[in-house]
Protein backbone atom coordinates (compact mmCIF):
# COMPACT_ATOMS: atom_id res chain seq x y z
CA UNK A 1 0.00 0.00 0.00
CA UNK A 2 3.01 2.31 0.93
CA UNK A 3 4.78 1.58 -2.46
CA UNK A 4 2.29 4.11 -4.69
CA UNK A 5 2.89 7.10 -2.94
CA UNK A 6 6.56 6.55 -2.59
CA UNK A 7 7.23 6.02 -6.20
CA UNK A 8 4.82 8.78 -6.84
CA UNK A 9 6.67 11.29 -4.54
CA UNK A 10 9.80 10.27 -5.93
CA UNK A 11 9.19 11.09 -9.22
CA UNK A 12 7.89 14.44 -8.74
CA UNK A 13 11.45 16.12 -8.74
CA UNK A 14 12.57 13.49 -11.68
CA UNK A 15 9.46 15.70 -13.60
CA UNK A 16 10.16 19.31 -12.03
CA UNK A 17 13.94 18.91 -13.32
CA UNK A 18 13.19 17.78 -16.85
CA UNK A 19 12.48 20.94 -18.01
CA UNK A 20 15.27 22.23 -16.50
CA UNK A 21 17.59 19.70 -18.30
CA UNK A 22 15.75 20.47 -21.78
CA UNK A 23 17.01 24.18 -21.46
CA UNK A 24 20.14 23.22 -20.44
CA UNK A 25 20.04 21.04 -24.01
CA UNK A 26 18.20 23.91 -25.82
CA UNK A 27 20.88 26.12 -24.65
CA UNK A 28 24.07 24.07 -25.48
CA UNK A 29 22.47 23.51 -28.72
CA UNK A 30 21.76 27.00 -29.88
CA UNK A 31 25.75 27.85 -28.71
CA UNK A 32 26.51 25.29 -31.09
CA UNK A 33 24.66 26.71 -33.92
CA UNK A 34 25.61 30.27 -33.53
CA UNK A 35 29.59 28.69 -33.68
CA UNK A 36 28.55 26.98 -36.58
CA UNK A 37 26.90 29.76 -38.27
CA UNK A 38 29.87 32.01 -37.06
CA UNK A 39 32.43 29.54 -38.84
CA UNK A 40 30.14 29.56 -41.97
CA UNK A 41 30.80 33.06 -42.46
CA UNK A 42 34.38 33.12 -41.40
CA UNK A 43 35.22 30.33 -44.31
CA UNK A 44 35.89 32.67 -47.20
CA UNK A 45 38.10 34.55 -45.13
CA UNK A 46 39.77 31.89 -43.54
CA UNK A 47 40.52 30.44 -47.26
CA UNK A 48 41.93 33.06 -48.58
CA UNK A 49 44.12 33.55 -45.15
CA UNK A 50 45.39 29.91 -45.59
CA UNK A 51 46.55 30.74 -49.23
CA UNK A 52 48.02 33.41 -48.70
CA UNK A 53 50.48 31.66 -45.66
CA UNK A 54 50.61 28.63 -47.42
CA UNK A 55 51.81 30.15 -50.79
CA UNK A 56 54.18 32.72 -48.26
CA UNK A 57 55.64 29.33 -47.05
CA UNK A 58 55.92 27.38 -50.65
CA UNK A 59 58.22 30.34 -51.92
CA UNK A 60 60.07 30.27 -48.59
CA UNK A 61 60.63 26.53 -49.01
CA UNK A 62 61.44 26.46 -52.54
CA UNK A 63 64.49 29.23 -52.01
CA UNK A 64 65.65 27.06 -48.59
CA UNK A 65 65.98 24.09 -50.36
CA UNK A 66 67.74 26.02 -52.74
CA UNK A 67 70.51 27.12 -51.40
CA UNK A 68 70.24 24.06 -48.92
CA UNK A 69 68.62 24.99 -46.22
CA UNK A 70 66.21 22.92 -44.29
CA UNK A 71 62.36 25.29 -44.43
CA UNK A 72 61.41 23.13 -41.14
CA UNK A 73 64.64 24.29 -39.12
CA UNK A 74 63.65 27.57 -41.04
CA UNK A 75 60.13 27.95 -39.25
CA UNK A 76 60.51 25.62 -36.34
CA UNK A 77 63.98 25.98 -35.18
CA UNK A 78 65.41 29.60 -35.44
CA UNK A 79 66.19 32.01 -33.18
CA UNK A 80 63.48 32.67 -30.73
CA UNK A 81 61.89 29.17 -31.44
CA UNK A 82 65.25 27.27 -30.03
CA UNK A 83 64.70 28.86 -26.90
CA UNK A 84 61.08 27.89 -27.08
CA UNK A 85 61.90 24.30 -27.87
CA UNK A 86 64.26 23.94 -24.87
CA UNK A 87 61.94 25.30 -22.83
CA UNK A 88 59.48 22.76 -24.08
CA UNK A 89 61.90 20.21 -23.94
CA UNK A 90 64.20 20.59 -20.52
CA UNK A 91 61.69 23.31 -18.48
CA UNK A 92 63.30 26.57 -17.17
CA UNK A 93 66.95 26.96 -16.36
CA UNK A 94 69.04 27.61 -18.76
CA UNK A 95 71.52 30.43 -18.46
CA UNK A 96 74.05 31.65 -20.90
CA UNK A 97 76.64 34.57 -21.70
CA UNK A 98 76.08 36.04 -25.07
CA UNK A 99 79.17 34.57 -27.47
CA UNK A 100 79.03 38.38 -29.09
CA UNK A 101 78.05 40.90 -26.77
CA UNK A 102 79.84 41.90 -23.51
CA UNK A 103 77.38 41.80 -20.62
CA UNK A 104 74.37 40.11 -21.89
CA UNK A 105 73.42 37.33 -20.32
CA UNK A 106 70.56 35.04 -21.71
CA UNK A 107 68.14 33.57 -19.18
CA UNK A 108 64.93 31.36 -20.75
CA UNK A 109 62.94 32.95 -17.84
CA UNK A 110 62.59 36.01 -20.22
CA UNK A 111 59.76 33.85 -22.62
CA UNK A 112 56.77 33.33 -21.15
CA UNK A 113 55.17 29.44 -20.46
CA UNK A 114 52.00 29.26 -22.54
CA UNK A 115 53.56 28.63 -25.49
CA UNK A 116 56.34 25.83 -24.83
CA UNK A 117 53.55 24.16 -21.97
CA UNK A 118 51.35 24.06 -25.26
CA UNK A 119 54.32 22.10 -27.48
CA UNK A 120 54.84 20.22 -24.83
CA UNK A 121 51.81 19.11 -24.12
CA UNK A 122 51.09 17.96 -27.96
CA UNK A 123 54.63 16.42 -27.85
CA UNK A 124 53.17 14.50 -25.31
CA UNK A 125 50.16 13.12 -26.80
CA UNK A 126 51.71 12.83 -30.15
CA UNK A 127 54.68 11.14 -31.42
CA UNK A 128 55.92 14.46 -32.80
CA UNK A 129 59.19 16.22 -32.18
CA UNK A 130 59.42 19.29 -30.22
CA UNK A 131 59.89 21.37 -33.13
CA UNK A 132 57.02 19.51 -35.10
CA UNK A 133 54.82 19.77 -31.94
CA UNK A 134 55.92 23.58 -31.73
CA UNK A 135 55.07 23.86 -35.79
CA UNK A 136 51.70 22.43 -34.90
CA UNK A 137 50.50 24.85 -32.09
CA UNK A 138 52.03 28.03 -34.20
CA UNK A 139 49.83 27.18 -36.96
CA UNK A 140 46.38 26.09 -35.03
CA UNK A 141 47.23 29.02 -32.99
CA UNK A 142 47.18 31.34 -36.90
CA UNK A 143 43.95 29.91 -38.21
CA UNK A 144 42.26 30.57 -34.55
CA UNK A 145 44.01 34.15 -34.83
CA UNK A 146 42.48 34.73 -38.12
CA UNK A 147 39.31 33.33 -37.14
CA UNK A 148 38.86 36.01 -34.05
CA UNK A 149 40.56 38.95 -36.40
CA UNK A 150 37.47 38.31 -38.92
CA UNK A 151 35.15 38.20 -36.08
CA UNK A 152 36.08 41.66 -35.05
CA UNK A 153 36.15 43.07 -38.17
CA UNK A 154 33.31 41.78 -39.12
CA UNK A 155 31.24 42.70 -35.89
CA UNK A 156 32.80 46.31 -35.93
CA UNK A 157 32.08 46.86 -39.97
CA UNK A 158 30.91 43.71 -41.69
CA UNK A 159 31.80 40.68 -43.63
CA UNK A 160 33.55 42.39 -46.49
CA UNK A 161 35.80 44.58 -44.23
CA UNK A 162 36.14 41.11 -41.71
CA UNK A 163 37.46 39.42 -45.02
CA UNK A 164 39.45 42.06 -46.13
CA UNK A 165 41.31 42.14 -43.03
CA UNK A 166 42.24 39.20 -42.18
CA UNK A 167 43.51 38.90 -45.87
CA UNK A 168 46.05 42.16 -45.20
CA UNK A 169 46.83 40.53 -41.64
CA UNK A 170 48.05 37.37 -43.45
CA UNK A 171 50.16 39.22 -46.03
CA UNK A 172 52.26 42.07 -44.36
CA UNK A 173 55.76 41.89 -44.82
CA UNK A 174 56.53 39.80 -42.30
CA UNK A 175 53.84 37.73 -41.54
CA UNK A 176 55.78 34.62 -42.41
CA UNK A 177 56.09 34.74 -38.73
CA UNK A 178 52.68 33.73 -37.99
CA UNK A 179 53.62 30.33 -39.44
CA UNK A 180 57.05 30.43 -37.44
CA UNK A 181 57.46 28.52 -34.07
CA UNK A 182 56.97 31.89 -32.52
CA UNK A 183 54.57 33.34 -29.96
CA UNK A 184 53.02 36.12 -32.06
CA UNK A 185 50.09 33.68 -33.45
CA UNK A 186 49.21 32.35 -30.11
CA UNK A 187 49.01 35.89 -28.30
CA UNK A 188 46.86 37.09 -31.43
CA UNK A 189 44.44 34.46 -31.17
CA UNK A 190 43.55 35.08 -27.70
CA UNK A 191 43.94 38.70 -27.85
CA UNK A 192 41.85 38.77 -31.03
CA UNK A 193 38.85 36.50 -29.09
CA UNK A 194 39.42 38.64 -25.92
CA UNK A 195 38.72 42.00 -27.94
CA UNK A 196 35.75 40.69 -29.58
CA UNK A 197 34.21 39.22 -26.22
CA UNK A 198 35.01 42.98 -24.81
CA UNK A 199 33.55 44.53 -27.57
CA UNK A 200 30.13 41.97 -27.67
CA UNK A 201 30.07 42.53 -23.66
CA UNK A 202 31.03 39.18 -22.81
CA UNK A 203 33.20 40.61 -20.26
CA UNK A 204 34.20 37.45 -18.25
CA UNK A 205 35.06 35.17 -21.20
CA UNK A 206 37.56 38.62 -22.35
CA UNK A 207 39.10 38.71 -18.24
CA UNK A 208 39.92 34.75 -18.80
CA UNK A 209 41.06 34.89 -22.58
CA UNK A 210 42.95 38.25 -21.15
CA UNK A 211 44.43 36.04 -18.18
CA UNK A 212 45.68 33.10 -20.60
CA UNK A 213 47.02 36.10 -23.00
CA UNK A 214 48.95 36.98 -20.50
CA UNK A 215 51.32 34.10 -20.30
CA UNK A 216 52.12 34.31 -24.18
CA UNK A 217 54.12 37.05 -24.47
CA UNK A 218 55.56 40.31 -22.32
CA UNK A 219 53.57 42.57 -24.34
CA UNK A 220 50.47 40.78 -23.65
CA UNK A 221 49.90 43.17 -21.09
CA UNK A 222 48.00 45.42 -23.86
CA UNK A 223 44.99 42.73 -23.84
CA UNK A 224 44.78 42.99 -19.76
CA UNK A 225 44.88 46.69 -20.05
CA UNK A 226 42.53 46.69 -22.84
CA UNK A 227 39.87 44.53 -21.35
CA UNK A 228 40.18 46.64 -17.65
CA UNK A 229 39.48 49.79 -19.96
CA UNK A 230 36.36 48.15 -21.40
CA UNK A 231 34.57 47.20 -18.08
CA UNK A 232 35.99 50.33 -16.47
CA UNK A 233 33.75 52.20 -19.15
CA UNK A 234 30.94 50.27 -18.51
CA UNK A 235 30.60 50.37 -14.60
CA UNK A 236 30.84 54.18 -15.55
CA UNK A 237 28.77 54.35 -18.38
CA UNK A 238 25.95 52.03 -17.00
CA UNK A 239 24.75 51.85 -13.18
CA UNK A 240 23.52 48.23 -13.26
CA UNK A 241 26.18 46.88 -14.39
CA UNK A 242 28.35 47.91 -11.12
CA UNK A 243 25.95 44.96 -9.66
CA UNK A 244 27.17 42.02 -12.41
CA UNK A 245 29.82 40.45 -10.78
CA UNK A 246 30.97 38.83 -14.59
CA UNK A 247 32.24 42.77 -15.38
CA UNK A 248 34.04 43.02 -11.46
CA UNK A 249 35.62 39.17 -11.87
CA UNK A 250 36.56 39.54 -15.87
CA UNK A 251 38.62 42.96 -15.27
CA UNK A 252 40.11 41.56 -11.94
CA UNK A 253 41.89 38.68 -13.58
CA UNK A 254 42.98 40.08 -16.96
CA UNK A 255 46.13 40.66 -15.89
CA UNK A 256 46.54 37.70 -13.67
CA UNK A 257 48.50 35.62 -16.24
CA UNK A 258 50.83 38.21 -17.16
CA UNK A 259 51.30 39.72 -13.56
CA UNK A 260 51.54 35.75 -11.90
CA UNK A 261 54.36 35.14 -14.98
CA UNK A 262 56.23 38.18 -13.96
CA UNK A 263 56.31 37.61 -10.14
CA UNK A 264 57.28 34.02 -10.29
CA UNK A 265 59.97 34.69 -12.67
CA UNK A 266 61.12 37.41 -10.84
CA UNK A 267 61.36 35.17 -7.78
CA UNK A 268 62.77 32.29 -9.41
CA UNK A 269 65.52 34.45 -10.61
CA UNK A 270 66.30 35.47 -7.50
CA UNK A 271 65.78 39.12 -7.73
CA UNK A 272 62.52 39.25 -6.21
CA UNK A 273 59.16 40.55 -7.36
CA UNK A 274 60.48 42.71 -9.92
CA UNK A 275 63.35 40.49 -10.87
CA UNK A 276 61.85 39.49 -14.68
CA UNK A 277 63.02 42.76 -15.94
CA UNK A 278 66.26 42.30 -14.43
CA UNK A 279 66.33 39.25 -16.36
CA UNK A 280 64.90 41.22 -19.53
CA UNK A 281 67.83 44.26 -18.89
CA UNK A 282 70.48 41.46 -19.17
CA UNK A 283 69.34 40.27 -22.75
CA UNK A 284 69.75 43.76 -23.58
CA UNK A 285 66.04 44.10 -23.61
CA UNK A 286 64.88 47.58 -21.62
CA UNK A 287 62.31 50.72 -22.38
CA UNK A 288 63.93 53.49 -22.47
CA UNK A 289 60.84 55.90 -23.99
CA UNK A 290 62.53 55.36 -27.74
CA UNK A 291 65.77 56.68 -27.46
CA UNK A 292 67.81 53.44 -28.59
CA UNK A 293 65.51 53.65 -31.41
CA UNK A 294 66.04 56.94 -32.34
CA UNK A 295 69.63 56.32 -32.02
CA UNK A 296 69.74 53.55 -34.41
CA UNK A 297 67.30 55.07 -37.19
CA UNK A 298 70.18 58.06 -37.01
CA UNK A 299 72.71 55.16 -37.23
CA UNK A 300 70.78 53.80 -40.81
CA UNK A 301 70.56 57.25 -42.38
CA UNK A 302 74.46 58.13 -41.98
CA UNK A 303 75.57 54.17 -42.83
CA UNK A 304 74.40 51.17 -44.56
CA UNK A 305 73.60 48.09 -42.73
CA UNK A 306 71.11 44.83 -43.44
CA UNK A 307 67.76 45.37 -45.41
CA UNK A 308 65.73 44.00 -42.26
CA UNK A 309 66.81 47.24 -40.33
CA UNK A 310 65.34 49.50 -43.29
CA UNK A 311 62.29 47.77 -43.47
CA UNK A 312 61.78 47.72 -39.71
CA UNK A 313 62.06 51.68 -39.70
CA UNK A 314 59.44 51.92 -42.93
CA UNK A 315 56.98 49.42 -40.81
CA UNK A 316 57.36 51.31 -37.88
CA UNK A 317 56.34 54.47 -39.69
CA UNK A 318 53.32 53.11 -41.31
CA UNK A 319 52.27 51.43 -37.97
CA UNK A 320 52.19 55.33 -36.61
CA UNK A 321 50.18 56.91 -39.58
CA UNK A 322 47.71 54.03 -39.03
CA UNK A 323 47.43 54.44 -35.33
CA UNK A 324 46.53 58.47 -36.28
CA UNK A 325 44.05 56.98 -39.11
CA UNK A 326 42.46 54.29 -36.49
CA UNK A 327 42.18 56.87 -33.61
CA UNK A 328 40.30 59.31 -36.29
CA UNK A 329 37.69 56.53 -36.71
CA UNK A 330 36.95 56.33 -33.12
CA UNK A 331 36.86 52.72 -32.71
CA UNK A 332 35.70 50.81 -29.65
CA UNK A 333 38.27 51.93 -26.44
CA UNK A 334 39.59 48.53 -25.83
CA UNK A 335 40.49 48.12 -29.46
CA UNK A 336 42.49 51.61 -29.28
CA UNK A 337 43.71 51.17 -25.61
CA UNK A 338 45.26 47.39 -26.95
CA UNK A 339 46.85 49.09 -29.94
CA UNK A 340 48.40 52.19 -28.25
CA UNK A 341 50.16 50.05 -25.51
CA UNK A 342 51.06 47.23 -28.40
CA UNK A 343 52.96 50.64 -30.17
CA UNK A 344 54.74 52.05 -27.03
CA UNK A 345 56.38 48.42 -25.90
CA UNK A 346 57.63 48.59 -29.57
CA UNK A 347 58.54 51.74 -30.50
CA UNK A 348 59.76 52.54 -26.41
CA UNK A 349 61.40 49.30 -25.88
CA UNK A 350 65.51 49.05 -27.04
CA UNK A 351 67.55 46.75 -28.75
CA UNK A 352 66.63 44.20 -31.54
CA UNK A 353 65.70 46.43 -33.70
CA UNK A 354 64.33 44.41 -36.68
CA UNK A 355 62.34 42.46 -34.39
CA UNK A 356 60.26 45.81 -33.40
CA UNK A 357 57.86 44.45 -36.42
CA UNK A 358 57.33 41.06 -34.90
CA UNK A 359 56.15 43.04 -31.42
CA UNK A 360 53.48 44.60 -33.73
CA UNK A 361 52.25 41.51 -35.47
CA UNK A 362 49.32 41.12 -33.32
CA UNK A 363 48.12 44.78 -32.98
CA UNK A 364 45.79 44.06 -36.52
CA UNK A 365 43.22 46.39 -35.51
CA UNK A 366 45.85 49.18 -37.14
CA UNK A 367 45.01 47.33 -40.21
CA UNK A 368 41.05 48.21 -40.08
CA UNK A 369 41.48 51.61 -42.03
CA UNK A 370 43.29 50.12 -44.88
CA UNK A 371 40.44 47.34 -44.78
CA UNK A 372 37.70 49.99 -44.69
CA UNK A 373 39.63 52.00 -47.78
CA UNK A 374 39.81 48.28 -49.71
CA UNK A 375 36.20 47.40 -49.02
CA UNK A 376 35.08 50.75 -50.76
CA UNK A 377 37.65 50.31 -53.85
CA UNK A 378 37.07 48.65 -57.17
CA UNK A 379 37.79 45.02 -57.43
CA UNK A 380 40.41 45.53 -60.25
CA UNK A 381 42.09 47.84 -57.45
CA UNK A 382 41.82 45.18 -54.86
CA UNK A 383 43.37 42.21 -56.80
CA UNK A 384 46.66 45.03 -57.63
CA UNK A 385 46.65 45.96 -54.14
CA UNK A 386 46.44 42.30 -52.98
CA UNK A 387 48.55 40.87 -55.51
CA UNK A 388 51.42 43.81 -54.50
CA UNK A 389 51.33 42.90 -51.07
CA UNK A 390 51.42 39.33 -51.62
CA UNK A 391 54.79 39.78 -53.57
CA UNK A 392 56.19 41.85 -50.86
CA UNK A 393 55.08 39.28 -47.91
CA UNK A 394 56.55 36.55 -49.67
CA UNK A 395 59.72 38.08 -50.73
CA UNK A 396 60.92 39.69 -47.49
CA UNK A 397 59.29 36.36 -45.48
CA UNK A 398 61.85 34.59 -47.48
CA UNK A 399 64.21 37.27 -46.93
CA UNK A 400 64.05 37.29 -43.50
CA UNK A 401 64.87 33.31 -42.74
CA UNK A 402 66.95 32.65 -45.55
CA UNK A 403 68.92 35.38 -46.15
CA UNK A 404 69.19 37.99 -43.30
CA UNK A 405 71.27 37.59 -40.29
CA UNK A 406 69.74 39.56 -38.12
CA UNK A 407 67.46 38.10 -34.80
CA UNK A 408 63.68 38.70 -35.88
Amino acid sequence: MSAGPAVQHDAAPARAAEPHRTDRARRRAGRTDRVREALRRALPALGLYAAARLSGMTVMAAWAWSIGKHPRTLLGHLWDGIWYAGIARDGYGTILPSPTTRGVIFNDLAFFPLYPGLVRAVATVLPFTVVTAGLLVAWASAGAAAWGVYAVGERLHGRRVGTLLVLLWGLLPHAIVQTMAYTESLMTALAAWALYAAITGRRLWSGVLALLAGLSRPNAIAVAAAVCCAAALTLWRDDRSRRDWRVWTGAAIAPVGWAGYVVWAGFHSGGGPLGYFEVQRLWGSRFDFGRDAFRFIRHLIVARDYMAYYMAVAILAVALVALVYLTLDRPPAALLVYVLVLTVIAVGGSSYFASKPRFLLPAFPLLLPAALAMAKARPRTIAVTTGALAGLSFFYGTYLLAVARVPM
